[in-house]
């Protein structure tokens, strides 16, 4: 029985673990699935986290804290797409600008709003347990004893299959990404399809902070993204720019970090070092077992200039 506690423990960790990933991957997806690269998600996730943590410091209400969280995603997926879509800036350089702004800003203000580094303990979403379902051995409390933001991931994740492959503003979308000029042929304008894609991509990657902030760790602290946002474009390699792949993907990295916190809690000696770098190790090795195999979208990272002039 204890084995049984244990294993079913690890698998809910794992889990736990890759709801960030998973809502950051999904953002991604749909940016890049419209031609825009989005190194930015680490400053996205950062946000949603700070946001969501300042808004319910100050109104008390968690709810109020992950609408802040998305609003303000979707304003660095703004500011994304302007400088990507419209100033046409290098897109690497404009997610790294943004990653380094969020680090930044949120460290300076955090210090501000909460006198110091950390916020207090904040008040955090409790998970919802469905009656007679919750109580099935493993896969109770792995399914049906979770809060209602990863109820939301699963919905999403299933609309997203839906919505990219069997639905015109899907293939909009794919065309988009895969052909700017045969797009504008067919009268699609590229620009207003990559800032709707770019500012959901934001809405999205902000959920996964304020899951951050409002369920696993329940105060902000600097830097708590901690590099997600990139073992979320990891994952979204990894998974084929497809919203399940991804997302198992994600699930895989979760497990790893799981893994590594309980070797750390068994006490072995392994230095922490090489067991917190553990994930990271993992996604580096996922990507060069991918490499000339995973296919992006055809037009990803190339500058579109403009409806009349096409491809830079």
């Amino acid at each position: 029985m204890n084995n049984l506690n244990f294993f079913s423990d690890y698998l809910v960790a794992s889990l736990h673990l890759s709801v960030p990933l998973a809502f950051a991957s999904l953002g991604g997806l749909y940016s890049e699935r419209s031609g825009v690269l989005n190194i930015a998600l680490e400053g996205m996730l950062l946000t949603g986290a700070f946001t969501s943590a300042v808004a319910t410091f100050y109104s008390g209400n968690v709810w109020v804290g992950m609408l802040a969280a998305v609003i303000a995603g979707g304003l660095v997926g703004l500011l994304h797409a302007f400088l990507c879509v419209t100033l046409r800036v290098d897109q690497l350089v404009s997610g790294l600008a943004i990653n380094l702004v969020a680090a930044g800003l949120t460290a300076f203000f955090a210090r501000l709003v909460f006198n110091g580094a950390n916020t207090q303990r904040l008040p955090g979403i409790e998970p919802l347990s469905i009656p007679g379902l919750a109580n099935i051995p493993v896969l109770g409390v792995l399914l049906f004893q979770q809060d209602i933001l990863v109820y939301l991931l699963l919905i999403l994740i299933a609309a997203s299959v839906y919505v990219l492959f069997h639905t015109s503003f899907g293939l909009t979308l794919r065309a988009v990404g895969e052909h700017p000029q045969a797009a504008v042929a067919a009268g699609i304008s590229v620009v207003m399809v990559r800032y709707y894609a770019v500012v959901l991509s934001g809405c999205l990657a902000s959920l996964g902070g304020g899951y951050l902030v409002l369920v696993q760790i329940r105060f902000f602290s600097e830097g708590m993204s901690a590099g997600r946002g990139f073992i979320a474009i990891a994952a979204l390699i990894f998974g084929r720019w497809h919203p399940i792949g991804s997302t198992l993907a994600c699930l895989l990295f979760g497990a790893t970090e799981a893994l590594q916190l309980r070797i750390q809690a068994l006490g072995v000696s392994i230095p922490y070092q090489f067991l917190v770098m553990l994930p990271y190790a993992i996604a580096l090795f996922a990507l060069l077992g991918l490499a000339g195999k995973a296919l992006p979208p055809k037009a990803l990272g190339v500058k579109y200039h403009s409806e009349n002039r096409g491809l830079e």
